[in-house]
C-alpha cells in the first residue's frame, strides 16, 4: 500500500472521528483547545493502534485464506463503508455525544474513540489479506490523518454546528468501499 492509499484510506477510517468530533464541537459556546486536542489524540491513538492489531491478527491468519484474500479485503472494506453510508441515514451521532460536556469528558472520548475505531480493526485484518507489508507507515497515516480531521471537526462543530457530519461519514463511506474495489481490479489485472 502506497502514501496515497494509505493516506485515503485513512480518510475513509477517520470520518467517523471527524463526525463525532464535530458533535463534541457543537456542545461548547467557545472552542475549548485542551479538549479538541485530547479528542484529538484519542482519535488518532485509536484509529491508528486498531488497524494495527487487525493487520496483527490477520497475517497470523493469512496462511489458512491466501487464496482468497482480495475478496475477503474487498468484502470487509465494503462492508465497512456500507456500514458507515448507512449510519448516516440511520443514526445521530450528534444526539449520542450531546451529554459530553457535563462531566466524564475523558470517559467518554475514549469510548467513543475506541467505538469509533472497530472499524479500522477490521480494515487492519484486510490489510493484512491484501499483503500490506508496510503497516508502520499505513498506520502513522490514518493516525495523523484521523488526528487532524478530529482537530478540524472540533473546531467546524464549533463554528458551523452538525451540518457536515452526515456528509463527511458518506464520503469516508464511499472512500473504503472505493479502496475495496481497487483491490479486486488489482487482484484481476495482476
Amino acid at each position: 500500500m502506497g502514501m496515497i492509499d494509505a493516506f485515503l484510506v485513512g480518510i475513509g477510517l477517520s470520518m467517523d472521528a471527524f463526525a463525532v468530533s464535530v458533535c463534541k464541537g457543537t456542545e461548547a459556546r467557545d472552542i475549548n483547545w485542551r479538549r479538541a486536542i485530547v479528542t484529538a489524540f484519542a482519535f488518532g491513538f485509536f484509529q491508528a493502534g486498531m488497524p494495527l492489531l487487525g493487520w496483527l491478527l490477520g497475517s497470523s491468519m493469512q496462511s489458512l485464506i491466501e487464496p482468497v484474500s482480495d475478496w475477503v479485503a474487498f468484502a470487509l472494506l465494503a462492508a465497512i463503508g456500507t456500514k458507515m453510508i448507512w449510519d448516516a441515514f440511520h443514526d445521530d451521532a450528534c444526539e449520542r455525544t450531546s451529554k459530553d460536556s457535563r462531566g466524564r469528558f475523558l470517559v467518554e472520548t475514549l469510548l467513543l474513540a475506541i467505538a469509533t475505531s472497530i472499524d479500522a480493526f477490521v480494515a487492519g485484518i484486510s490489510f493484512a489479506m491484501a499483503g500490506v507489508a508496510d503497516i508502520w507507515l499505513t498506520v502513522l497515516v490514518i493516525g495523523v490523518t484521523t488526528f487532524v480531521l478530529s482537530l478540524v471537526g472540533t473546531i467546524v462543530g464549533n463554528k458551523f454546528g452538525a451540518r457536515f457530519e452526515k456528509g463527511a461519514t458518506i464520503a469516508g463511506g464511499v472512500c473504503l468501499i472505493l479502496l475495496g474495489v481497487k483491490i479486486l481490479v488489482e487482484h484481476f489485472l495482476g
